[in-house]
């Protein structure tokens, strides 16, 4: 499951999770936790490794179990282009505070997050930094079913919205209905947690849903067979912030201290995502192969999805300063920032070839 049905649960996870970090410090965090579907917990595993001939060994912990935004890690590592930059690469999922504090208390090299919780994280003291994106703007939509008759924001009025009621979720929602000409309080907003939203919407249980376009909207489409339509964040870009998610992320200690580890990961890596790029099926077949539990159906579908998506006018993995301080001022007017976080702080191009 990618975690666009939990995002936003994730996101206050991750607050509440930094906060406690940072009060107690980061020499005192658990990165141990067991991560969810059984997964390893990073610390343990980087604890235990030792140094694979010449190879250094490092671990990248997911953001969620596997899928389609992991696509170009899976066919780099199948191509043996981690251990031909030198990297003995150990791909785990997440700890259940996620990524950014097990990297930032140093149980992992690296690790894949999003801005919205990667900016909480550094505000509560958690030295962690974005070193690219995976895709260059943000996939989210709201999806619903094409007999809904809804084909714009204001025409959310007099629908219910099902979400985790999360702040952030709610503060988008209204802003855009809102911008859109419609009445955010004629919306009605439903808890409803991680169920299957197709079946919710048929049930007549909400209307609306938060997605990803590459991954939930074509599940409904092209695995379940559904008609629906959806709302794309990008093509409202005049209401609400763009933002990156997800994005690979490293700790400040790393990067100062290792630089060169960093920058051999994000070449690797780079060069896995360009042949993705290229080649979706071979993408596909990398991504299956790790996670053959995946629907195949869905996995090529989605990586097809993405093969454009995945760069933008910039090199692949680059990051725009704007894009950053817009999404922080957001957060800010919201409340999800008490204070201002510096964004020049929070990203950096240095490891992505041919950036700005």
């Amino acid at each position: 499951m990618i975690p666009s049905r939990q995002r936003l649960a994730l996101f206050g996870a991750a607050l509440v999770a930094s906060l406690a970090l940072a009060a107690c410090g980061s020499d005192d965090a658990d990165p141990t936790a067991t991560p969810p579907d059984g997964g390893t917990g990073a610390a343990t595993a980087t604890a235990t490794r030792q140094p694979a001939g010449d190879l250094t060994p490092a671990t990248l912990m997911l953001n969620w179990t596997p899928n389609a935004h992991h696509a170009g890690i899976y066919l780099a590592q199948a191509n043996g282009w981690y251990e031909e930059a030198g990297i003995d690469l150990e791909i785990v999922e997440p700890a259940v505070a996620g990524a950014d504090q097990v990297v930032g208390s140093g149980g992992a090299e690296f690790g894949i997050s999003q801005a919205e919780s990667l900016l909480p994280a550094r505000a509560a003291g958690v030295p962690v930094v974005s070193i690219g994106t995976i895709l260059p703007y943000n996939d989210s939509a709201f999806m619903m079913l094409d007999s809904s008759g809804i084909t714009r924001p204001r025409e959310f009025e007099g629908a219910t919205y099902g979400g985790y009621g999360g702040a952030l979720e709610t503060e988008l929602l209204r802003t855009l209905v809102a911008c859109d000409g419609g009445d955010p309080d004629q919306v009605q907003m439903v808890e409803v947690g991680n169920i299957d939203y197709l079946a919710g919407m048929e049930q007549g249980r909400f209307d609306i849903v938060w997605v990803f376009e590459g991954w939930d909207a074509l599940r409904a489409r092209e695995v379940e067979g559904r008609e629906v339509r959806t709302v794309p964040f990008v093509e409202w870009l005049d209401c609400i912030p763009d933002w990156y998610t997800p994005i690979f992320i490293a700790s400040e200690r790393v990067i100062a201290d290792d630089p060169d580890l960093v920058r051999a990961f994000m070449g690797a890596t780079a060069r896995g995502y360009e042949a993705a790029i290229e080649d979706s099926s071979a993408a596909a077949d990398a991504l299956l192969a790790a996670a053959p539990e995946l629907d195949e159906t869905l996995v090529r579908a989605a990586t097809e999805y993405h093969a454009p998506q995945f760069v933008g006018e910039e090199p692949w993995g680059s990051q725009d300063g704007e894009i950053w301080a817009t999404f922080e001022a957001f957060l800010r007017r919201a409340g999800l920032l008490q204070e201002q976080v510096d964004v020049d702080e929070a990203f950096t191009n240095e490891f992505i070839a041919g950036a700005p």
